[in-house]
């Protein structure tokens, strides 16, 4: 089991991080992004823990970037179980057992972490993340597919070898939205996804994200992944009465909408009351066609991924 650790500007936590982490670990990567802070010298000149290993990037790739520079690594070196936990001390590393512990059983391939869960353990967090990440986590939810899971830019996460070899291999946003889209691509991996409860700690450190910056792109690139989904799912793989329902929906709500303005508009142009007529040209569609969308929504929260794909859950099946 390996732990990987992005380094960006996280210098005061890092050497209390790394002295937490249990036996249970056999090898530590930090990854130095480029951190202006000399996060990587820090680490080998104060730490002398011989599981760990500082690497090195040029220049600033991200956190998605930093946390696939240690997948990359970890496979190369044979670990079987890849964490990935922030050096800033919001995540307590005696909880890395409980994210290996449904990866090890073949309960999932991917576990993440869910602040969410046990109600008691939000009382110390800021009601911009709060409101934040219930937003975020209902897009989320539409874009990846895991209907079954919250707190989706959670970064304390564990992940099969085998999976993320084949993460490797895909293009994924480096930056803050690069958790939101592994969770796409591992849905389209059909890779079964399993949320662990978790307590944040918040104390002195500060965050690098810039909450007014990401929202429009979080949004959009949520509205691009949801596309994307539906393209790959319901369209090539998988083409079912669902599809046809979203489809359909999609239209008839389209029409209607269009037609309620145009009517609206030459109504109050007009200075004249819309007919019934008109009313139910503009309404019936609408109606309908939130019917289907919902429909093909119910199916889609059906389909979640259930069977595990990695080697050992295989061997335990057996």
């Amino acid at each position: 089991m390996a732990v990987i650790i992005p380094c960006y500007r996280v210098k005061a936590h890092i050497a209390a991080v790394i002295e937490s982490i249990g036996p249970e670990v056999c090898a530590i990567y930090c990854v130095d992004d480029a951190c202006p802070d000399g996060s990587g010298k820090l680490i080998e000149g104060a730490i002398a823990d011989e599981r760990v290993k500082v690497l090195y990037h040029d220049t600033n790739q991200g956190v998605g970037g930093a946390v696939l520079t240690g997948y990359r690594t970890a496979i190369t070196h044979g670990c079987d179980i890849l964490v990935k936990i922030d050096g800033d001390g919001q995540m307590d590393p005696s909880l890395i057992p409980q994210f290996v512990y449904p990866i090890e059983t073949g309960a999932a391939d991917y576990t993440k972490g869910n602040r969410f869960f046990n109600l008691e353990n939000v009382h110390g967090m800021p009601i911009l993340r709060l409101v934040g990440n219930g937003a975020l986590s209902f897009l989320t939810k539409l874009s990846s597919g895991y209907w079954n899971i919250f707190d989706p830019t959670n970064g304390y996460t564990a992940i099969h070898r085998s999976l993320g070899e084949l993460i490797l291999q895909r293009k994924i946003d480096k930056r803050y939205f690069f958790e939101s889209d592994m969770l796409l691509n591992l849905y389209l991996l059909r890779a079964v996804v399993q949320d662990v409860p978790m307590e944040a700690v918040y104390g002195a450190e500060k965050s690098n994200l810039r909450i007014g910056r990401i929202v429009l792109p979080f949004f959009v690139k949520n509205v691009r992944n949801t596309a994307r989904r539906f393209l790959v799912q319901y369209l090539i793989r998988d083409f079912s009465l669902a599809t046809l329902e979203a489809i359909a929906g999609l239209a008839l709500l389209a029409f209607g909408l269009i037609a309620g303005a145009v009517f609206w508009g030459r109504s109050y142009t007009a200075g004249q009351l819309a007919t019934p007529g008109q009313v139910m040209i503009a309404a019936l569609p609408i109606l309908s066609g939130l019917q289907m969308l919902l429909s093909a929504l119910n199916f889609d929260m059906r389909n979640v991924p259930t069977v595990v794909r990695h080697p050992l859950a295989l061997r335990l099946r057996r």
